[in-house]
């Protein structure tokens, strides 16, 4: 970087300048550590010769050291090409009605939640609202390094179980809803996708967003038309930022196409592609006759139900990655 031809190529400039930042980042991390790990070793020797006045502090100062430690080698589990990435997370109410909707606003909060804990920026794209409750989808883009890496988890089925406060016999009801998760592909990532199998739409938008966003058709809907994958966009302003926001959505769902079908061209990709399989729930969610969330990936679970819908989601995330570290 110290060359003077560096910047001679702005986007390989650019390319490098992030991947040191985050090596940098990585070093900086693991050096604190070390250096706390030295702090602690150093009470202990004075506890040992007989000052007990560093007790508290060295237990409190082990159980951060030991919880950040455990962040650390989660971390270097992310070796995908795209982990690093932003995410966009696209949420889908299912079967169930009324009780679907509620339960997809239910898992947007979720991950909202999630992502303020992580210090990571959320922006809404799409919201597809119902007018009595909930919402039938939404989609976010999640920003923030390691986002993919960690939200790939959440890519499924998720499944909810309660007394439905919207059927007054008090019945216990059954919900679903789907959670897709894309890497947003930033411009190096060249995919050719032919104008030609493109369907583009364009509506008045709807819901949050402000007066301004239902004045004019500026949302726009893509289909790409050999494989049926649909994206769409309605948050911005102008119909030009959200056709370029949909058309990253569309090259990143169909990049993972490509990946998960081993294809050499996206237009080797054929056939009608749904958001998600039904039927394959990866989680539950169990509000009645107990208490309890299970991974049935990894079989990991918890019982404080209450604690992971406000975004203490780490322990599934976490075991789903070690597990697919195992695989």
């Amino acid at each position: 970087m110290t060359e003077g031809s560096f910047w001679d190529h702005p986007q390989q400039a650019q390319e490098i300048s992030k991947k040191a930042k985050d090596i940098q980042g990585k070093i900086e991390a693991y050096e604190d550590l070390n250096t706390r790990y030295e702090d602690l070793e150093t009470m202990v020797i004075f506890i040992e010769e007989g000052d007990s006045s560093f007790e508290k502090e060295l237990i409190a100062g082990l159980e951060v050291l030991e919880k950040d430690i455990a962040a650390m080698k989660i971390e270097t589990l992310l070796r995908g090409e795209y982990d690093k990435n932003n995410c966009i997370l696209s949420i889908h109410a299912g079967t169930g009605g009324l009780d679907a909707q509620d339960w997809a606003k239910m898992l947007w909060r979720m991950y909202t939640r999630w992502c303020e804990e992580k210090n990571y920026k959320v922006k809404m794209l799409d919201l597809l609202q119902d007018p009595e409750a909930g919402i039938k989808s939404v989609t976010l883009l999640i920003e923030g390094l390691n986002a993919y890496g960690y939200l790939k988890a959440e890519k499924g089925v998720h499944r909810l179980v309660r007394i439905s406060p919207f059927d007054s016999s008090g019945k216990r009801h059954t919900s679903f809803a789907s959670v897709d998760v894309m890497p947003e592909i930033d411009e190096t990532v060249e995919i050719d996708i032919k104008p030609t199998d493109l369907k583009v739409d364009t509506y008045r938008a709807s819901g949050a967003g402000g007066q301004h966003v239902n004045k004019t058709d500026s949302a726009v809907r893509i289909t790409h038309i050999p494989t049926g994958v649909v994206v769409q966009c309605q948050n911005e302003r102008s119909q030009h930022s959200n056709r370029e926001t949909a058309m990253k959505m569309l090259k990143a769902k169909l990049l993972e196409l490509k990946e998960l079908e081993q294809k050499e061209k996206i237009e080797d990709l054929q056939g009608e592609y749904s958001q998600i399989a039904w039927g394959s729930q990866i989680r539950s969610y169990v509000f009645n006759p107990y208490n309890l969330v299970k991974d049935h990936r990894t079989n990991a679970e918890v019982g404080n139900i209450q604690g992971v819908m406000d975004g203490d989601i780490n322990l599934f995330i976490n075991e789903f990655l070690k597990n697919s570290r195992d695989q």
